[in-house]
């Protein structure tokens, strides 16, 4: 199977999530949590790995280096894409082509 954006439902996925009238926040978007739980800063009680997962479909594991500290939005989406390190490029087209649908269905 073609992964990320060679795969045509993942393109469309993609360009879908931009078009949603409710546009998920980065609390959305990432998957923000501390040692004991989600930071209590974001409201959901599980937020979607929607960032993490288009960004190991797309790339596949962070190597990069963390940002510093004081760059919270780095920060938080370069912990949300370390989160998945590990999880392969198909697995993570396939999830973010799920919950990017499940996103536009529920908009």
């Amino acid at each position: 199977m073609t992964t990320g954006l060679s795969n045509a439902d993942f393109k469309k996925a993609a360009e879908d999530v931009k078009t949603l009238s409710n546009k998920p926040d980065n609390a959305t978007l990432l998957k923000v949590r501390t040692a004991g739980g989600f930071h209590p800063a974001y409201k959901c009680a599980y937020s979607s790995k929607l960032y993490a997962l288009f960004k190991q479909a797309t790339v596949g594991d962070n190597e990069t280096e963390a940002p510093g500290m004081m760059d919270f939005t780095g920060k938080a989406k370069w912990n949300a894409w370390n989160d998945v390190k590990g999880l392969s490029q198909d697995d993570a087209t396939h999830q973010y082509i799920g919950l990017a649908n499940d996103l536009v269905a529920a908009d």
